[in-house]
């Protein structure tokens, strides 16, 4: 499988490293109940459709947002993660 770097163009899916959703979590206050703090830490959403996750191109050291499908495994888009921020 292959997966397109705006920088490198288009690479082996095995330079890449995927550390998830790429979305903002609401982070618990440092003094809040352990079951909060347990529900961050380990609840995550697991959807099946599209979605977009962030990870990191090895070679050139670029963090990417890509938006791809969980079910087909296609990739829709993949962008820096500096120009996909809000």
């Amino acid at each position: 499988m292959r997966a397109l770097c705006p920088y490198c163009g288009e690479r082996d899916l095995r330079e890449f490293v995927c550390r998830g959703h790429a979305v903002a979590l609401d982070r618990p206050d440092p003094t809040a109940d352990l079951d909060l703090w347990n529900d961050y830490l380990h609840l995550r959403d697991n959807p099946a459709g599209p979605t977009r996750e962030l990870w990191y191109h090895l070679p050139c050291s670029t963090w990417l947002v890509v938006h791809r499908n969980t079910v087909t495994h296609e990739i829709i888009e993949t962008r820096p993660a500096m120009e996909a921020a809000p």
